[in-house]
């Protein structure tokens, strides 16, 4: 297993002179392997981005354990080391450059920082090479300032950025909520072809729809907390639990009307489930490879108890 995250979770300090705590993510635990899309979801505010960047190593962990092939990431000192495995793509590309540099000035970067001894017949090369890979033509990008290309191109530029540095793990936090249709579409196969050659990516996304398209296994969060997580087919064809049936129902559908999502009287699939599939903290087995948390519910013989105590 290449990334996994066993037990992580993030405490803020808010309010005045930071007496009170905000947790914005409590003891998630998932993997990433190689080759492998993991669509993370959730809505705004249940700890996606958040979780990205600890992933990254721009924020950091108050509690569990993110390691890289089992080596612990906040052990890793060289962060040059580390950032040459794992890279970010995040939601606005035009904040990721300098308005006042050449958009291509991030592979300068790279060059510098990664590659100083190579030429410069031979990275020019390189970088058109990764420009291709990207379905980019140099001729129209290179030279030129972020304000003279589209959101879609300097997003694309971004990930040949990862293509130069052949990283391993690629952590793609809503990429493509601000672009258009036809320009998603091209991202979403970019990141198949690059998964094809075994990169393994985290895909944060509110979108669903969009998590079903790309990714072979789905996590679902809730407020900071795992709900349910399992291969997507599983989490998609037969939800478990109901805040993520009443996500599924809220997507909207190309031959159906609005209409309100149905109430949601199913029994807590976590207390249906035997004791012993509880194997994962807050989770429990409802079928092989597919987890699911408490609906919110009272735990068998919890109404029983509190009636003894109020008679």
């Amino acid at each position: 297993m290449m990334l996994k995250l066993d037990g992580v979770s993030k405490v803020y300090r808010v309010g005045a002179f930071g007496g009170r705590e905000l947790k914005a993510v409590s003891d998630v635990s998932f993997e990433v392997g190689e080759g492998e899309v993991v669509s993370l979801i959730g809505e705004s505010g249940s700890g996606k981005s958040t979780l990205g960047r600890m992933i990254l190593r721009l924020a950091s962990i108050s509690g569990g354990t993110i390691t890289l092939d089992g080596r612990d990431i906040t052990t890793i000192k060289d962060r040059k080391e580390y950032y040459r495995q794992v890279q970010g793509v995040f939601q606005d590309p035009f904040s990721c450059y300098n308005p006042v540099f050449r958009a291509d000035r991030v592979f300068a970067m790279i060059k510098e920082q990664y590659f100083p001894r190579v030429g410069a017949d031979e990275w020019r090369k390189r970088v058109e090479g990764a420009l291709e890979s990207v379905r980019l033509d140099p001729g129209d990008v290179l030279g030129k300032y972020p304000h003279q290309l589209s959101g879609g191109q300097l997003q694309r530029m971004l990930i040949a950025r990862a293509v130069l540095l052949d990283i391993r793990l690629l952590v793609a936090d809503e990429i493509i909520s601000m672009l258009d249709a036809s320009t998603r579409i091209d991202v979403l196969n970019l990141l198949a072809d690059l998964r094809a050659r075994g990169l393994g990516i985290l895909f944060v996304t509110h979108d669903l729809s969009l998590g079903n398209y790309v990714s072979d296994r789905t996590v679902v969060l809730r407020s900071g907390k795992v709900v349910e997580m399992g291969g997507t087919d599983l989490v998609f064809g037969g939800p478990a639990h109901p805040y993520t049936r009443s996500l599924l129902a809220s997507v909207p559908r190309l031959h159906a009307k609005w209409a309100d999502a149905p109430d949601d009287d199913a029994p807590c699939a976590y207390h249906q489930a035997p004791p012993e599939s509880r194997t994962r903290p807050g989770l429990a087995e409802v079928e092989d490879g597919h987890w699911v948390a408490c609906a919110g519910c009272a735990a068998p013989g919890t109404e029983e108890k509190k009636i003894k105590e109020n008679a």
